[in-house]
């Protein structure tokens, strides 16, 4: 087989591909080098060496797994962006993240990785099997998109060569720019997925296209093969989360808090789909704590993560090689995956019984769970299963009741900030944009006795100190900083919205020059901001209001201000 790369790489503009897709590659194993970059889709763009070697040790199983056919999996990595492609992505990211809900956003320092690596027996090769692996980076976690177009292009990429990549990148490039709440057609390799990202005001955990929708995006397509994707990241927790189903309630409380917790399955499609769904737990609420997918000893982050010397960060980390059940026994929570399908109905594992390479699927942890089990809960899931009862119906009797958890839990803290908010009859256009009063953990916790949880859910337990636990963690801070920062943006919008309709006029007269200068300057200052949320009508008023006082002033100045 060819392996060169197409001339067609040389003229096409593939910069459009980064609205998608990072790059891709294709991975290989030589028997002098080991794991080696094969193919690099477009061949220009720059990675890092760490990241080229993660790229390459992360995209095949480990030794030890023994993964014989095709494998899919994915893991993540950190990114280092050069400066150009900073700017760039950050102004397409931050339209793109204002739109979609927060545990879908992008981040600028990390990338992911989705991986169809294939093992098969091959006597014509030295060591005896072919084993290769095609990859698509991205920033997106779109698990469930990316998972599809790998089951279109892995098998045909293996059949007739790297003109398959070529094709499929150059469909990616006509595709139009990821906007949530939009349905959107993508043609890719002769077939037409068809997704929709969810907005930030989606009450659901998804946005699935409804039939009618769907009819009208296929007959524009003609004969093309129509694939409906109808949530493009949502896990399968049921199945991922099957053997620990039991202790769901205490996962739950691990992730929000943004505990330590490792991950250890026999493969590593296994361990990234239980790190996938471990994220998925605390939806619309964003994980803001690393994770990893599939971890290796090979990873570049590796000493910083199995050190004892310091407590274990807070990280989700999926592993398969048995090394690390003896380089990570001191972590606080363990999740053991296997083979069983079944559900664990036992009780927790103590850390400190855990057994180094023979220990049962479960939950190690010394944790104790703030609040109750929902028996009712577990006992439908248990019924579900004794009468055979679909697991896409599994899945979201699951995903309800952890979306209604969680939005119970934050619902609170969204009251409760916007109390911080000052009223609009207090904002005067005469002084700065008020901000937010600062967050206080007590009065907080004061008010939970009227508008705490139990107003939304039935579960019951100590939600003072779940919250207390939860105000240490980067969960909380990355929320709160977030939600500040959208509050003093509105405020500083609103601000400007009351300063458009007042007579600046009156309120210049008798003002120095000095105050009437530092008026223009601030107002200029916030005119060109583009983040904030102000009408273009809004702009236009303050744009004459900074006219008029400049007239007010001195030619001298004037002209000073004019040349500004």
């Amino acid at each position: 087989m060819d392996m060169r790369i197409p001339q067609m790489d040389l003229i096409l503009p593939w910069d459009r591909l980064r609205d998608w897709v990072h790059c891709m590659a294709v991975v290989t194993f030589d028997l002098e080098l080991g794991q080696t970059l094969e193919m690099l889709f477009p061949p220009h763009v720059k990675l890092t060496e760490s990241e080229r070697s993660n790229i390459c040790y992360l995209s095949f199983p480990d030794s030890n797994s023994g993964c014989m056919g095709d494998t899919q999996f994915h893991f993540r990595i950190r990114h280092a962006p050069s400066k150009l492609d900073l700017v760039e992505c950050q102004q397409f990211s931050k339209a793109y993240n204002s739109k979609c809900p927060p545990a879908l956003q992008v981040d600028q320092n990390s990338i992911l990785g989705y991986v169809y690596f294939r093992q098969v027996k091959d006597p014509t090769l030295r060591r005896g099997y072919f084993q290769k692996s095609v990859v698509i980076m991205s920033k997106f976690p779109f698990l469930n998109l990316f998972t599809q177009m790998l089951d279109i292009l892995a098998p045909e990429f293996f059949d007739k060569g790297p003109n398959v990549i070529s094709s499929a990148c150059k469909d990616i490039y006509v595709w139009p720019i990821p906007t949530p709440g939009q349905i959107l057609s993508l043609p890719f390799l002769g077939t037409n997925l068809q997704i929709t990202i969810p907005t930030i005001n989606c009450l659901s955990n998804g946005s699935p296209v409804t039939s009618s929708q769907m009819n009208t995006q296929v007959t524009s397509f003609g004969s093309k093969i129509s694939t409906i994707i109808p949530s493009v990241y949502q896990a399968d927790l049921f199945q991922a989360l099957r053997p620990v189903l039991s202790h769901v309630h205490l996962l739950w409380e691990l992730v929000l808090t943004a505990e330590p917790i490792v991950v250890m399955a026999p493969l590593p499609d296994t361990c990234a789909n239980t790190v996938h769904a471990l994220l998925s737990m605390i939806f619309p609420l964003r994980y803001c704590a690393d994770y990893r997918p599939y971890f290796t000893i090979h990873d570049s982050d590796f000493k910083e993560y199995t050190m004892k010397t310091n407590p274990p960060p807070p990280v989700i980390l999926g592993v398969t090689n048995p090394f690390f059940a003896k380089t990570l026994q001191h972590w606080p929570h363990i999740i053991r995956m296997g083979e069983t399908c079944g559900v664990n109905i036992g009780k927790l594992k103590k850390a400190s019984n855990f057994k180094l390479l023979d220990s049962q699927p479960g939950v190690y942890t010394g944790y104790k769970p703030f609040l109750q089990k929902d028996k009712g809960l577990l006992k439908k899931i248990v019924m579900g299963m004794q009468s055979q009862r679909p697991v896409e119906v599994q899945t979201v009797i699951l995903r309800k009741h952890l979306h209604e958890l969680t939005e119970s839990f934050m619902i609170p803290l969204e009251r409760y900030l916007a109390s911080l908010m000052p009223l609009q009859k207090n904002i005067c256009p005469c002084k700065s944009a008020p901000l937010p009063r600062p967050f206080n953990p007590e009065e907080f916790l004061a008010t939970l006795d009227t508008s705490g949880p139990q107003l939304t859910t039935g579960i019951k337990g100590d939600w003072s100190g779940l919250y207390k636990k939860f105000f240490r963690s980067i969960n909380f801070s990355e929320w709160y900083n977030m939600r500040y920062r959208e509050a003093a943006e509105k405020l500083q919008a609103l601000h400007l919205e009351i300063m458009s309709d007042s007579d600046i006029q009156s309120w210049i007269s008798g003002r120095d020059e000095v105050e009437a200068v530092d008026l223009i300057l601030r107002l200029r200052e916030q005119i060109a901001q583009t983040n904030l949320p102000v009408k273009t009508d809004v702009r236009e008023k303050l744009r004459t209001h900074v006219d008029s006082i400049i007239k007010t002033l001195p030619d001298d100045l004037q002209s000073v201000l004019h040349c500004d």
